[in-house]
């Protein structure tokens, strides 16, 4: 059984269940910060700088972008609990390079916007706190626009159309590449949110269930044990006095036992009602909505199967791959042999997940299944869990109610 918490075993199905949206921001952060730097290698050319100079400033924007990616994984996974440098051993590495970057090219083309540049996107990619990025995005649009600016009216003003033209081009996207930054990562913290949002809906809906089940439970038994012990008690009362009478009291206690144990299956036959297609496709949903790529095959006759034996085991399997699954895919199916009925559930296991006990519940599963006549198969491979219960068309009542 895995020993990860529940909560980190949730983050980290999240994580996963949006890593393509992802790594679309992250590549579109990168890929603005390489456009930035193609104009900025035109501008240089048309400066009339020689190929020496351009090839460093090239090979060193490639670096620039390449140190950009840890700071944005350090993003993704951040400790909002705890504070925002933590972590700052991770970048200060990445901010280093943008400092050397930005004074290379600062140097090597005499342009001041050149070389903060780099160290003002840097910064915008780390983890402040709240509002903090905002005031910084705020200083930096005025800093940069100040220096393109100066640089503008030192170095621009007697060059030729085109150099000019590049020239604002470059202003604009230079201004505004800290404002698409910080937009691309506020965009992933609202799907990150949402998505936060979506896997507690499907969580508290489940506890909601459970606490609905307890309820009816406790006002069942909670009446008729104090009935019992009502009887009891007036039995013992009159054991010396009336034997007979407190006979009857042993009778109507019996009678109550009875009463509460047909109450209790009662009301579990009332969720074991349920039909198994509803079962599955309830599975699938809840699967789904905790970030799983689930899909089920069901047949058509599926009403027909024993719900009192298979809809448990369809509730158990399915609890069993949320807690100890890997989270990204799940396969389902019900299906109908010879004389027998087929449920099959596979799913990929957790890395961390022990493949000698991958749960408790399963034990009640066989039991389950082995009482009704059927058969349960298990097979734990490598980054793999399957199960296959087979059941006749209809269990005794007897092996059911046991």
């Amino acid at each position: 059984m895995s020993t990860v918490p529940p909560a980190a075993i949730g983050l980290r199905r999240l994580n996963r269940g949006i890593a393509a949206t992802w790594w679309y921001t992250a590549s579109g952060v990168i890929g603005f910060q390489a456009m930035v730097l193609f104009i900025w290698l035109t501008i240089f050319g048309s400066m009339g700088l020689d190929l020496g100079a351009l090839t460093v400033i090239g090979v060193g924007g490639i670096i620039w972008c390449a140190a950009s990616v840890p700071l944005l994984m350090q993003y993704r996974h951040r400790d909002d609990t705890a504070g925002p440098f933590v972590g700052w051993r991770g970048f200060v590495l990445p901010i280093a390079i943008a400092v050397v970057f930005g004074v290379l090219s600062g140097m090597l083309s005499g342009l001041w916007l050149i070389g903060a540049l780099p160290l003002f996107q840097s910064l915008t990619l780390l983890n402040w706190p709240r509002g903090v990025r905002l005031r910084l995005v705020l200083l930096s649009m005025v800093i940069i626009a100040a220096l393109w600016f100066i640089d503008w009216r030192t170095w621009f003003t007697n060059m030729d159309a085109q150099a000019v033209n590049a020239w604002w081009l470059f202003g604009f996207f230079a201004i505004t590449l800290p404002v698409m930054s910080v937009l691309s990562l506020w965009w992933w913290d609202v799907l990150v949110t949402l998505d936060r949002a979506r896997v507690s809906e499907a969580r508290l809906g489940a506890t909601q269930e459970r606490l609905r089940v307890a309820t009816d439970v406790h006002d069942l038994q909670g009446h008729h044990l104090q009935v019992i012990a009502l009887q009891l008690e007036l039995a013992e009362r009159l054991l010396q006095k009336d034997p007979d009478a407190a006979l009857e009291q042993l009778r109507l206690a019996r009678t109550s036992v009875a009463e509460a144990r047909q109450g209790t299956r009662d009301l579990a036959m009332r969720f074991r009602g349920v039909p198994l297609s509803d079962e599955i496709a309830n599975a699938v949903d809840l699967l789904r909505a905790a970030g799983t790529t689930a899909d089920a095959t069901v047949s058509a006759d599926a009403a027909q199967a024993p719900a009192s034996v298979l809809g448990p085991v369809i509730r158990e399997t399915t609890t069993n791959v949320l807690r100890h699954g890997g989270g990204r895919w799940a396969r389902l199916s019900l299906v109908r042999g010879d004389g027998s009925w087929r449920y099959e559930i596979a799913n990929d296991a957790a890395s961390d997940a022990s493949a000698e006990d991958p749960g408790s519940g399963l034990d009640g599963i066989t039991r389950r299944v082995t009482e009704a006549g059927g058969d349960v198969q298990l097979e734990h491979g490598k980054g793999e869990f399957h199960l296959v219960a087979t059941v006749p068309d209809a269990p005794s009542e007897a092996e059911v109610s046991r």
